[in-house]
């Protein structure tokens, strides 16, 4: 049975018209629709989340798979999703949830109060909570107040996000959000237009506001053949990251034909090789490489004396050699929380 909730995040217009401004899509809903994402809908001038309190999915997983390498490395992180996403990617991974209230025109999920979800994390022996799967912005009322129980608990709080969100929700949350990964798909319009039905401005004023907010932030890529793959926006995206921050993590991942683009081959490791490449000639101290387990580019390495400090296969930490956030080989500081 669905559930609902009043929403916050929006404003109240004529003609029972609202507002809303949890994401950079900025919705007007007229009376009796849905937004954009299709989990919040206006009723008679009042706008309602249909997701609250609604998980689709949780699990405990290692922090390094959200990714986060410099983000408490080697601990458990434990993952909650509603369905719906504020994006329609054609080549999501989660779209049978994600993608759920407008391919299927349902809403599913199991009734699980924020207690009841920071009551699971904890006795499943994790140090975070991480709002993933789908976007944790489109159900930022059910993330916020988890996330402020979490907190209290002693416990961090993640998001996995697109960077769609509104600088007046980034603000209204981050007393209780420690990091995120964001996703930057692409350093072209078009892309996020075309792929995403999106728009990268704002993903990338968000990756900024979220740097200057004091959280860790990692920026991951996904390279699409023929898509995203070229040396000159690889470069672009670089230089972007670097002029935000040097420390920013940035995860280079190849990508695996699913949902709507499956008549792409997978992305060749020479090119995830070359794109690392460029992010050292860049300057960012820390690039990594996603969805090819066994290559060095999954490690981190001191970006001083270039010696390994945290050997990973996959999701898993091998070994950390790093002591007191700094490399004991050169005792060079190393960027990250609770490493």
């Amino acid at each position: 049975m669905q559930t609902s909730m009043k929403a916050r995040y929006y404003e109240k217009l004529e003609k029972n018209n609202v507002l809303c401004y949890l994401c950079a899509h900025k919705c007007k809903i007229r009376d009796g629709k849905k937004g954009i994402c299709g989990v919040r809908e206006n009723r008679g001038g009042v706008l309602y989340t249909l997701i609250y309190g609604k998980l689709i999915a949780h699990h405990a997983d290692p922090i390094e798979k959200k990714p986060l390498f410099h983000f408490q490395p080697g601990k458990s992180s434990f993952s909650v999703s509603t369905v719906g996403c504020n994006f329609q990617c054609i080549h999501c991974q989660n779209a049978d949830i994600s993608q759920m209230p407008k391919d299927q025109n349902q809403i599913l999920g199991d009734n699980v109060s924020p207690l009841q979800v920071v009551d699971m994390t904890i006795k499943s022996k994790c140090s975070s909570v991480s709002y993933t799967y789908t976007e944790p912005t489109i159900f930022m009322e059910y993330a916020h107040d988890i996330a402020a129980i979490a907190s209290k608990k002693g416990l961090k709080n993640v998001m996995v996000t697109n960077g769609f969100m509104t600088k007046e929700v980034m603000e209204q949350v981050k007393p209780f959000f420690h990091a995120a990964n964001v996703d930057l798909k692409s350093f072209r319009e078009n892309f996020y237009k075309k792929i995403c039905k999106a728009k990268l401005t704002p993903v990338l004023d968000a990756i900024k506001f979220l740097k200057e907010m004091g959280l860790w932030i990692e920026v991951t890529t996904l390279i699409i053949p023929s898509h995203n793959d070229s040396k000159e926006e690889l470069r672009e995206i670089a230089k972007f990251i670097y002029g935000v921050s040097p420390e920013i993590p940035w995860h280079i991942s190849a990508f695996h034909p699913t949902y709507k683009m499956t008549q792409l081959d997978r992305t060749p490791l020479s090119i995830i090789k070359k794109a690392r490449e460029i992010g050292f000639e860049e300057g960012l101290r820390y690039v990594y490489s996603g969805n090819v387990p066994g290559y060095s580019g999954e490690s981190t390495y001191c970006y001083n004396c270039k010696k390994l400090l945290i050997e990973r296969y996959g999701f898993s930490v091998i070994q950390n050699l790093i002591k007191e956030s700094k490399c004991p080989h050169c005792q060079t500081v190393i960027d990250g929380v609770e490493l």
